[in-house]
């Protein structure tokens, strides 16, 4: 059994197109996104058309919250207050309905999924390290709880033979079969904010008990080109090609 994981999208659809044919091309079965499938980009009606054609599993990111209204968006900053208000009036009412109609949280047969935290999801808080996991720890029944929110991969262990000691794991491809407990971070599909601009997603094999992050080249042009075209501000597009 595979999952393949789509971190943070904010409506790039070149850069999904590309996550999912990378999915395709390893085999993935079932495919979660940790929400913010909007805001940002240029293409949020092609982006929800396309992840609800392949059935992925998603929960609600703010920036989701925010183009219905369900989140205050006068708490963004300006570019995406921006993207998030122009977003609102591009997508059509079936669209919003669908966003509205998101659930906070997951829980799958081999994972949780979450946006920013799994034990106060609405507060859309962030997962950063040790300091603030151990809420979302307490919360897990499943092994693995995947979330985003900040855009960049971050992996937070609970090791078997330490219940109480909580650690960060840097390495992109992580072994599962020690750990008690892990939050995942893999990073965003969309809107990378680690100074490498290729997409991130995961795969995570139930089998083999391993989690890899993946990175992968995409038309960052083409996003950019499709930002510019909308009015959205500059900023948005050029952000793309530094990873920020």
């Amino acid at each position: 059994m595979k999952y393949g994981v789509l971190g943070d999208v904010h409506s790039n659809l070149s850069a999904l197109e590309e996550a999912l044919a990378e999915m395709d091309r390893r085999g993935v079965d079932v495919v979660v996104s940790v929400g913010d499938v909007v805001g940002y980009g240029a293409a949020p009606s092609e982006t929800i058309q396309l992840l609800r054609d392949r059935n992925v599993w998603v929960v609600k990111g703010n920036h989701d919250a925010a183009c219905v209204g369900d989140e205050d968006d006068r708490y963004f900053n300006r570019y995406a207050r921006e993207a998030v208000r122009w977003t609102r009036s591009t997508l059509g009412g079936d669209e919003l309905d669908w966003l509205r109609a998101l659930p906070m949280t997951l829980e799958l047969e081999h994972c949780h999924v979450a946006h920013g935290t799994l034990d106060s999801p609405e507060a859309y808080e962030y997962t950063l390290g040790v300091q603030n996991a151990r809420p979302s720890i307490d919360h897990m029944s499943k092994q693995v709880c995947f979330v985003g929110h900040s855009h960049i991969p971050v992996t937070i262990l609970l090791p078997s033979e330490s219940p109480t000691r909580v650690a960060l794991a840097p390495d992109p491809f992580l072994d599962l079969t020690e750990a008690h407990r892990a939050i995942v971070n893999v990073g965003s599909v969309g809107q990378p904010r680690d100074e490498d601009p290729r997409l991130a997603m995961g795969i995570y094999d139930v089998d083999a008990a391993t989690i890899e992050i993946v990175r992968r080249e995409y038309d960052i042009e083409r996003e950019a080109a499709r930002i510019r075209a909308a009015g959205l501000p500059n900023v948005l597009a050029d952000r793309l090609w530094l990873g920020l």
